[in-house]
C-alpha cells in the first residue's frame, strides 16, 4: 500500500484513486501524527487547509479526524485556502506544523499531501524525512484506532474551524501599498486557474477583472494550474481583450505566480525574481543575502557580483529556499518555477503576495510592465529562457539520466565549459549559456530548461539535450 507514497521536492503526490486513495492519505496521516506526537507530546497544534480539487476537502477532513487521536488541536479551515494561507496560520497559531491537501500545479488527475513548518514556509527536508520513517515504520498497515467522526471532533473542538481569509487580509494590508496601487489606477486582469485563489483578488482589489473563477475540479480550457506561458493564452487574450495594464496568475494552490505585461506577452519567472530583487534592494533598501535555485537567472549572479551580495545556489525545490529563509537574513530567495519569498512577508512562495509587489513597484516607479522588463535587458544584455518538460517512464527516466552521467564534452557545436551535478545535470557553454536536465521530483517528467542570449541559441540546447538523452 504504501509503496507508491514518496515525498519529492514539494510534498507527496499521486494520481487520485491510484496512488493518491483514502487509505494511503490515512498512511501518511498517522505517519503525521507519530511525527508530531515525538516532537510534542501534550498540546500540539496542526493548521490544514485544502485546495479546490476532487475532494481535497473531504481528504482534509480526514487526516484532520485522525490527527486528534495523536492528542493533536487541529485548526481546519472553514474553506478553500491558499499554502501561503496555510503556512501564515502555521506560524501565527504557533502550530508544530500545517498541513495543505494540494497538487499544486499538477494535473487534475493528482492531489497531494504538502507539510509546513512552524517557522511559516515549507517543512525542511530532515522534518520530511522524519515523517518518511515513521511511514516506514507503518509497514503499509493503517493503526487498529477508533477515529471519531468530524461533528464529534468539532464538539469537542479537538478539531477547529476557522476563516484563513480575513486575518491574512488584514495582514497584507500592513505590507503592501494599497492606496498607492489604488492610486495609481493600474488595470488588473488575474487569473486563479481555477485554484485555491478564486475570489481572492476581489477582497483587495475590488476593481480587479478575473477569469477562471468558477470552481472546476478538471481545470476547465487549462491543461494544468501551472502558471507558465504554455497555460495562460486565456490571460493574455483576456488583458489584450481589456486593454489591461498586467494579468496576474496563480497556480492551483497560489503560491506560484506568473505574469503577463499590457501587449499581452508573457513575463517569465526569471524576469519576475529579477524585478523584485532590484525593488526590494534599490527602492526598500532591503539588506542580506539572496538565494537561488540551479534553475534559475545567470541575472542574479551578475546583479549579486555587482553590488556584492552573498548569493546562495541550492538544488531546486523551495523547501532548501525556505531553510535558509528561516536561519539566516535572506532579501529574496526563489526558483524558476515562479515561486519566491521576500524578507517582506513569511519565509514562503505566495503567488497573490508578490503579484501585489510587482503592481506597488509599478505605482512606485511609473512604469509599465514592459518597460521595466526592457530595462532588465538594457542593464544585463539579453536573457532568454525557456523549459521542456517530457513525459517518461521510469526506464526513461534513467536513460536519460545516465547519459547525463557520462560527462559530455560537447553538445552538438557548443563546448562544455563547466557541469554542475547537484540536482540533475547543468551543461555551461560559452557565452553563459546553460542546458539543466532534471527530472521532476513530484511528476513522471524529465525536464529540459535553458538559458541563452537568444531564444534561437535557447532552443538549440534544448534539442541537443533531447538528442544528447536519446543517444
Amino acid at each position: 500500500m504504501s509503496s507508491h507514497i514518496k515525498f519529492g521536492t514539494d510534498g507527496w503526490r499521486g494520481v487520485i484513486a491510484r496512488d493518491y486513495t483514502f487509505a494511503n492519505v490515512s498512511l501518511v496521516a498517522h505517519a503525521t501524527g507519530r511525527y508530531v506526537q515525538s516532537i510534542k507530546k501534550h498540546g500540539a497544534v496542526v493548521v490544514i487547509g485544502y485546495d479546490t480539487r476532487f475532494m481535497s476537502r473531504q481528504f482534509a477532513e480526514e487526516v484532520s479526524r485522525i490527527l486528534t487521536t495523536y492528542s493533536i488541536t487541529v485548526y481546519l479551515t472553514d474553506s478553500v485556502s491558499s499554502t501561503p494561507q496555510v503556512s501564515f496560520h502555521t506560524r501565527q497559531k504557533s502550530a508544530q506544523i500545517g498541513v495543505v491537501i494540494t497538487a499544486s500545479h499538477n494535473p487534475a488527475i493528482y492531489n497531494g499531501f504538502k507539510v509546513k513548518a512552524s517557522f511559516g514556509g515549507p517543512a525542511i527536508p530532515e522534518q520530511i524525512t522524519r515523517i518518511e520513517q515513521e511511514l516506514a515504520a507503518l509497514h503499509g498497515k493503517l493503526p487498529a484506532v477508533n477515529i471519531p467522526t468530524l461533528q464529534e471532533c468539532l464538539e469537542k473542538r479537538t478539531i477547529r474551524l476557522f476563516d484563513a481569509k480575513e486575518s491574512f487580509i488584514r495582514y497584507l494590508r500592513k505590507k503592501i501599498d494599497f492606496e498607492l496601487i489604488s492610486r495609481s489606477n493600474i488595470k488588473v486582469v488575474y487569473d486563479p486557474m481555477h485554484g485555491a485563489g478564486i475570489g481572492f483578488i476581489h477582497r483587495i482589489l475590488p476593481e480587479a477583472f478575473e477569469i477562471h473563477g468558477d470552481y472546476n475540479p478538471s481545470f476547465g480550457e487549462i491543461d494544468h494550474p501551472e502558471p507558465i506561458a504554455e497555460c495562460l493564452e486565456p490571460l493574455m487574450k483576456a488583458v489584450k481583450k481589456k486593454k489591461a495594464d498586467i494579468g496576474i496568475a496563480t497556480d492551483g494552490d497560489a503560491d506560484r505566480l506568473g505574469l503577463v505585461d499590457e501587449t499581452g506577452s508573457y513575463v517569465d519567472p526569471h524576469r519576475t525574481f529579477m524585478l523584485l530583487l532590484k525593488y526590494l534592494y534599490e527602492d526598500k533598501k532591503r539588506r542580506g543575502a539572496v538565494v537561488k535555485t540551479v534553475s534559475l537567472t545567470s541575472m542574479v549572479n551578475l546583479y549579486c557580483e555587482r553590488r556584492n551580495i552573498k548569493l546562495y545556489e541550492t538544488p531546486v525545490g523551495f523547501k532548501h529556499v525556505a531553510k535558509l529563509m528561516s536561519e539566516e537574513k535572506i532579501i529574496i530567495g526563489g526558483e524558476e518555477s515562479g515561486g519566491l519569498g521576500t524578507s517582506l512577508h513569511i519565509p514562503e512562495r505566495d503567488g497573490v503576495f508578490n503579484g501585489l509587489l510587482i503592481l506597488e513597484m509599478m505605482a512606485s516607479r511609473r512604469k509599465s510592465l514592459k518597460k521595466l522588463c526592457h530595462e532588465l535587458d538594457e542593464e544585463f544584455g539579453p536573457h532568454r529562457f525557456r523549459r521542456r518538460d517530457v513525459l517518461v517512464t521510469d526506464k526513461e527516466k534513467n536513460a536519460i539520466m545516465s547519459a547525463c552521467a557520462k560527462r559530455p564534452l560537447k553538445l552538438g557545436h557548443y563546448s562544455v565549459l563547466q557541469l554542475d551535478d547537484r540536482d540533475g545535470y547543468k551543461f555551461t557553454v560559452d557565452g553563459g549559456a546553460w542546458l539543466l536536465i532534471r527530472a521532476s521530483g513530484t511528476e513522471p517528467l524529465v525536464r529540459f530548461y535553458s538559458e541563452a542570449t537568444s531564444l534561437q541559441k535557447v532552443n538549440e540546447l534544448l534539442d541537443e539535450g533531447l538528442a544528447l538523452a536519446k543517444k
